[in-house]
């Protein structure tokens, strides 16, 4: 059993990694706004830690982006102060992930060797160790399928490399909440239930986001709350087999997160406003304002990104949003675990 000085020290280094990992998706949120992600066209986990130090080194590194085909058909105007301005995005983005490594690892040694943590806790760590090595690969895994025939990278590796970074996070985040919280009094099996459904279908929303991002179908219909007039957009069942237009077709990817948004919107609202009626107690009450408040702001922020056709700024607060709406649900779906 660890004492309770133990718990506190390994949760306040779990909440540390949840930092890090929610500033890695803020980050490559902006990579990925800037076109900044296939910047770096090499993965060296230990020498890509040093930045070109000289302008020959910068030469180098320019000249190695001008084989891919995202200068040679989008960015062939860019000069070399061109090609810094998203290096540097990419090159933060590489060097959190490293931090995050450092991060996990070295206070989990010092944990080790000090014995402030039991079984389970080691258990868990290493299960998060195994998390992070597989968003390492996966950056890269969604890097590689721009180098070659795109002029960026696939959306759906894009959309598993962003969900595994929310898996991760909210597992580091309800093993931190597992060592720095007491058990709640447990409500009722339905309540729970709902909002089990309504977290399983935010995960969808997040991956349907991260369809939209990597296609950039925000920019197709910027009109809000119809899409050019239409409820359902011309364009919709485009692709055959009509199965493709799910994940493939920029049109019906944009109109389904929408869609999405409008379903979340309601449940969360509807379970609000019956909570007094479902056994919830204080502190659920309280964590369910919370995910109403979160789920309202990210619906605004959604509307504002469209209407701004993708400003930078708008959509990158989207993102945020995103991972703060994922966090509440978290926070929420913990408070009704069961006591142990």
């Amino acid at each position: 059993m660890m004492n309770d000085k133990s718990k506190l020290r390994v949760s306040i280094w779990l909440y540390s990694g949840c930092f890090l990992i929610f500033l890695m998706v803020v980050i490559g949120g902006i990579t990925r706004l800037t076109g900044s992600g296939l910047s770096i066209t090499e993965w060296k986990p230990i020498m890509g830690s040093i930045p070109p130090l000289n302008e020959q080194e910068w030469e180098v590194a320019f000249d190695k982006y001008k084989q891919i085909p995202q200068f040679q058909k989008m960015n062939a105007h860019f000069e070399l102060h061109d090609f810094k301005s998203i290096y540097w995005w990419e090159f933060i983005h590489r060097q959190l992930g490293r931090l995050i490594g450092l991060v996990f690892f070295i206070p989990f040694l010092y944990f080790l060797w000090t014995r402030q943590m039991d079984k389970s806790t080691i258990r868990k760590s290493l299960f998060l160790f195994l998390l992070g090595a597989i968003q390492g690969f996966l950056g890269w895994f969604m890097v590689s399928s721009g180098l070659v025939e795109r002029t960026s990278v696939s959306h759906i590796r894009l959309a598993i490399h962003l969900v595994t970074a929310f898996i991760t996070f909210g597992f580091t985040f309800w093993y931190a909440l597992e060592l720095s919280q007491t058990n709640p009094k447990e409500a009722s099996k339905s309540s729970s239930g709902i909002l089990k459904w309504i977290f399983s279908i935010l995960i969808v929303q997040i991956v349907y986001g991260a369809f939209v991002a990597g296609m950039h179908a925000g920019k197709m219909y910027t009109t809000f709350p119809l899409m050019d007039g239409q409820i359902i957009p011309t364009g919709i069942s485009t692709l055959e087999p009509q199965v493709l237009n799910l994940i493939n077709n920029p049109v019906t990817v944009q109109f389904i997160h929408r869609m999405f948004a409008y379903i979340l919107l309601f449940l969360i609202a509807k379970v609000w406003w019956s909570s007094h009626k479902m056994g919830m107690n204080s502190g659920q009450r309280r964590a369910m304002n919370i995910v109403l408040l979160a789920v309202s702001v990210q619906f605004l922020l959604g509307v504002l990104t469209l209407l701004t056709k993708v400003e930078i700024t708008l959509a990158s607060l989207h993102q945020v949003g995103a991972f703060f709406l994922f966090s509440s649900m978290i926070y929420l779906l913990f408070s009704f675990r069961k006591s142990t």
